[in-house]
């Protein structure tokens, strides 16, 4: 194979990836899924630090862990860290760091996952950090656009929903501008994608425009990602009225396009109406199962310097 530079490398941000690198982590999590290649890191340790809740990216890379012969220590939130005396993250973080051979980290607080590359002597992996990123989401998205539509360059995508504070979405956003994509993003005025995103896809020519109703882009479209409206951004009156704009249902898929497909990080709250989920256009739950392979990729480009 060609050179592993993801070897013993932190993955902050998508920023930290280059083209290359991308292509190596969704061909190997292909060979993987179809069971191409078989991935071991036995023997090795990985700290799963979760000081916010999660049910998906931790399942999904604890799944990934065990898939591969190796060991997982961790906690699911902060209730019983010696944070809650008054120790400090990169305290807490540099001392797990001699424990592991690798920290999967999600913190409430942007630059968090940042922080723990910086005191920590094995790579880190940055599952979540506040507002700011989610580098494994996106590539799980990544994977899933290719696998579903063959190839995502030349392709129209809308971002609907939290484009300001969502994590997922700035990273997916990230990973659009190593491709040939049409965004469109549709939004709440108060929630618009911020400008210094704006600027970046601006720099690289990534087209784009804003939108206010998902009906307005369903037919121009081959993929509809969709996240939630934060109710915790709006008092209750607020959220009641625009959250209602932002609910796709199956009759609002009468004009879509016979190959799009309905993407969502999850969890949905009734952004995405079940009834969409028996259509062919639902693929959110194929992208949720896409997150152990793609963890399992990472995880095995990162702790093998040679892959079989």
């Amino acid at each position: 194979m060609s050179m592993n530079t993801l070897y013993t490398k932190d993955i902050i941000s998508f920023t930290d990836l280059n083209t290359e690198e991308v292509q190596l982590i969704l061909q190997t999590a292909k060979k993987i899924k179809e069971r191409c290649v078989t991935c071991s890191i036995q023997d090795k340790l990985i700290a799963n630090c979760f000081f916010e809740p999660s049910t998906r990216t931790r399942l999904s890379f604890e799944a990934a862990i065990f898939r591969m012969g190796g060991k997982v220590i961790g906690f699911p939130d902060d209730s019983s860290l010696s944070v809650r005396k008054g120790e400090t993250l990169s305290d807490t973080m540099r001392v797990i760091a001699g424990y592991a051979d690798l920290i999967v980290i999600r913190h409430p607080r942007d630059g968090s996952a940042r922080l723990t590359a910086e005191v920590a002597d094995c790579p880190v992996i940055n599952a979540g950090d506040g507002a700011n990123q989610h580098p494994t989401q996106a590539l799980i998205e990544l994977f899933s656009i290719q696998e579903c539509q063959s190839s995502i360059n030349g392709l129209s995508i809308a971002l609907v929903g939290d484009l300001k504070y969502g994590r997922a979405i700035h990273s997916f956003i990230e990973a659009c501008l190593m491709f040939d994509v049409r965004l469109y993003l549709v939004s709440p005025e108060l929630l618009i994608l911020p400008d210094s995103i704006c600027d970046k896809l601006k720099k690289r020519g990534v087209r784009f425009s804003f939108h206010q109703q998902i009906e307005e882009v369903i037919p121009k479209v081959d993929i509809l990602y969709i996240t939630r409206i934060q109710q915790e951004r709006f008092t209750e009156t607020e959220y009641q009225l625009i959250q209602s704009k932002f609910i796709l249902t199956a009759n609002m898929l009468e004009k879509a396009k016979k190959n799009l497909k309905v993407l969502h990080p999850l969890p949905r709250v009734n952004e995405v109406a079940l009834d969409v989920d028996h259509t062919p256009y639902a693929y959110y739950f194929q992208q949720a199962s896409n997150g152990v392979v793609i963890r399992q990729a990472l995880l095995a480009l990162i702790l093998n310097e040679e892959l079989p």
